[in-house]
């Protein structure tokens, strides 16, 4: 009678173990590379941005950092840098849409994501939240997560026609996750 209650022990032991295995979710991307605060987002508008649309010089400079890599350990930093002339008012910097960007590493080697962002004012916090993937060198195949916060009272008091927005500061996070 023991070795019945044994075997039924035993067996009733390999049926949930199997089951916790079979129950388990499909093990994560590992996290390729991450860049904490103070890495920044910086965007400045010659002249600046009024609620009326305008041609503007719009100017861009991120600075990422410090970034730690478990699968490229040189890589501790990175940057990048834009200047393009656009029709824009500060109610263009709310909403949705995609930008395409390449991120430069300490080490010389290169990213190019291609992400949908959002932007949004929720009381005093301006956030551009993105999501994406590198879709050429280091990296690429992975997919991308920044999410960059600041104040938001120069663009919410010029959507509200009462000032004007020069420039847009933001600190936050880079990460980069193989699939």
């Amino acid at each position: 009678m023991k070795r019945i209650f044994r075997a039924i022990a035993a067996m009733s032991l390999a049926v949930v173990g199997a089951t916790v295995v079979a129950a388990s979710p499909a093990a994560a991307g590992a996290l390729d590379v991450t860049c904490l605060p103070p890495s920044s987002n910086v965007n400045s508008y010659s002249p600046p941005l009024t609620n009326q649309p305008q041609p503007v010089t719009a100017s861009t400079t991120a600075l990422y950092g410090p970034c730690t890599s478990v699968s490229h350990p040189a890589i501790t930093s990175g940057s990048r840098t834009a200047t393009v002339p656009l029709t824009a008012s500060c109610l263009d910097l709310l909403g949705s849409g995609t930008l395409t960007y390449t991120i430069t590493w300490n080490t010389g080697q290169t990213s190019t994501i291609t992400s949908n962002f959002t932007r949004t004012v929720v009381g005093a916090v301006y956030e551009i939240l993105a999501t994406g993937t590198v879709t050429a060198g280091v990296f690429a195949g992975d997919s991308v997560v920044t999410d960059f916060t600041g104040p938001s009272t120069d663009i919410t008091l010029c959507t509200l026609g009462l000032g004007t927005v020069s420039s847009v500061y933001n600190v936050g996070t880079l990460e980069i996750t193989s699939l």
